[in-house]
Formats: structure tokens, C-alpha cells, sequence
């Protein structure tokens, strides 16, 4: 049952959280978190995105706030997060990492080159070690023909997968035919999370590993239905929540992610504030599975302007009416 407006926002807090370095073009994340009958849950769609596609978030807020959700372990194992950055910052990034075996590396950021990303992974192997598993993410920025040149140059440091390297479900299936000599999985997150049917990649034969995010997909019980109904490997990752959205991606990847993966679950290190007092970071090379206790003076602290703190109310409120029209039909 999705509960009315008032009771949504009669505890809610708008936040905006400063980040340690730029992440997908963000220096500060905005959220918001609020409290319902089962805890604090949040709702956080990047603000570029319409009132539908929040419509997920909402869902997964009401979902993860207004239901009670077993622990399905104590911990789920995490890797490190590497944003498009120097080469030489890496080392010092990863030491915010502690225990992690997993990398994530961004690639294809805008305004860089592949000589850049090439660097960027060979810094990270070299800190991680020959054992660690390091991914790349391009985010869909590369073409076909970008990414083949780009995965045979980095194929040799040993790449666990390359997440959503083009944007599209064909483009993905021509380039998995293309290198399937070089030995790189290719994983979908965005023709997953964005998708109206974000099983078509894994029908399309598109990827070989699904990154799953629950926010985007309409919080744990309904990524849970993808993640079983995939028949691929499945990661599940963030969606540069808060702690309390973490905890929600905790909790899925317990219940659900495939074994021998990390999770992407780590990024409350890649913030200088959250909304409580004790984040969920990762201690060697875990997050704990627990739902995270909002803290009145973190959320005070990180307060979101006036003007900011109305554009999201009304945003909930836009995006509820969505969902309440939905569930009349």
C-alpha cells in the first residue's frame, strides 16, 4: 500500500552531502531520507531524471521504509570505487578501502583519453596486487568501435568485466560478439536500471553479468524478482545513495547477489559527510548488513538550502501522485 503524502513526509529531511571528488559530474550529492514504520529509508533519483523514472525510486523508498526486511547475512563484501582520476591519486584513494580485493575503475569520463583510463587500471592493479579483481565502467559513453579499440588495451591487466561499456542493448550484443576473443564479460547496469523491461539485455544474449541497483528498480523485493528471473550472474551496486540507501543495497545483496562477486557498496567512502553518525563503510572489505539510524545533527549539518529542500518535496509530491495514479488503474 503506498502510504499518503503527509505521512511520507512527516519525517523527512533534505540533504545535501558533500563528495570527497567529482563522481559522474557530482560534488555534492543531494538526497532525501525519511522515516517510516520500518525505518529510515531514502529517496534519491539523480535530479536530471522525469517524474516516471523516480516513480521506481519512490516505490523502493516505500518498499524498504514501510516493510520489514530480514538480514539475509551479517555482511556483504565490497569493492573500492575509483573515480576518473590521476593515475598517482589512486594509492591514496584505495587506502579508504581497507580489506577491499574488488576495484571498480571509471573510464571514458568526458574530457579524458584512453591513455588516461589505460593509466588510471595499471595504477590499480599494481596498488591491488595480481589476486584482485578489477572492473572498468564506461557508463555507456563509448561507441562499438571505441570500445573494442579501448578493451583490447586494457583487456591485458586482467579485467573481471566492463560494465555498460555503450549505451544501447545492440550495441552491447555487437561488441560482445566483436571481443569475445579478448576475454572481457561485458555487464549492463544502465540497460538495466533504465530499462522499461530490464530483463531485454540478458534475452538479447547483451551481457554477461547484470549489475542490479535497487533504488532504480523499485527497492530489495522487486530487484530481488529481476536478479531470479535473469538467469546471469548479478552484482548489486549503489546508486551513490546515502548510508541509509546502502543499507537498503545491503540488504538485497545478502538476500540475493550472486556468490564470489563484491558488491558496489562501498560509496559512503567517497563521501566527506552522510546522514548519521556511523556510516556504512567498508571494514575489511565488507559493509555490514543493518539499517542505518538517521542522526538529527548530521542531517542538520548537511541541511539542503530552502530553496533546494522545496524542489524535492514537490518532487515527492509530483512523484506520488504518479504512483498513486498507477496503482487506481
Amino acid at each position: 500500500m503506498l502510504p499518503d503524502l503527509a505521512e511520507l513526509l512527516a519525517d523527512a529531511h533534505v540533504v545535501a552531502l558533500p563528495m570527497r571528488v567529482r563522481f559522474r559530474g557530482i560534488t555534492t550529492r543531494e538526497a532525501v531520507v525519511l522515516r517510516g514504520p520500518a525505518g529510515w529509508t531514502e529517496f534519491s533519483p539523480f535530479v536530471e531524471y522525469d517524474d516516471a523514472e523516480a516513480a521506481a525510486w519512490l516505490r523502493a523508498t516505500v518498499d524498504f521504509g514501510w516493510t520489514d526486511h530480514e538480514p539475509a547475512a551479517d555482511s556483504v563484501p565490497v569493492n573500492a570505487t575509483v573515480p576518473a582520476i590521476a593515475a598517482d591519486d589512486v594509492a591514496d584513494l584505495l587506502a579508504r578501502y581497507p580489506g577491499c580485493t574488488t576495484a571498480k575503475v571509471k573510464v571514458a569520463e568526458p574530457g579524458t583519453t584512453v591513455d588516461d583510463d589505460v593509466a588510471r587500471v595499471a595504477a590499480v592493479r599494481r596498488v591491488m596486487g595480481p589476486a584482485a579483481a578489477v572492473r572498468v565502467d564506461a557508463n555507456g559513453l563509448w561507441s562499438v568501435e571505441q570500445a573494442a579499440v579501448a578493451l583490447e588495451r586494457l583487456a591485458p591487466f586482467d579485467l573481471q568485466y566492463a560494465e555498460q561499456p555503450c549505451a544501447t542493448v545492440p550495441e552491447l550484443a555487437e561488441l560482445r560478439t566483436r571481443i569475445a576473443g579478448l576475454g572481457v564479460r561485458i555487464a549492463a547496469d544502465e540497460s538495466v536500471r533504465k530499462a522499461s523491461d530490464p530483463l531485454a539485455v540478458a534475452r538479447a544474449g547483451a551481457a554477461d553479468v547484470l549489475v542490479v541497483k535497487a533504488q532504480p528498480l523499485g527497492g530489495i523485493t522487486a530487484a530481488g524478482a529481476v536478479i531470479a528471473d535473469a538467469g546471469l550472474p548479478c552484482v548489486v551496486s549503489s546508486a551513490l545513495d546515502t548510508s541509509v540507501g546502502l543499507g537498503m543495497g545491503a540488504f538485497l545483496a545478502a538476500a540475493a547477489m550472486t556468490p564470489g562477486y563484491a558488491a558496489g557498496l562501498g560509496t559512503a567512502a567517497m563521501f566527506a559527510g552522510d546522514v548519521t553518525a556511523e556510516p556504512l563503510l567498508p571494514v575489511d572489505g565488507r559493509v555490514p548488513v543493518r539499517r542505518v539510524d538517521v542522526a538529527a545533527e548530521m542531517v542538520e549539518r548537511y541541511a539542503a538550502s530552502p530553496e533546494r529542500t522545496a524542489w524535492w518535496r514537490e518532487r515527492v509530491a509530483r512523484v506520488h501522485t504518479v504512483l498513486a495514479a498507477a496503482a487506481a488503474e
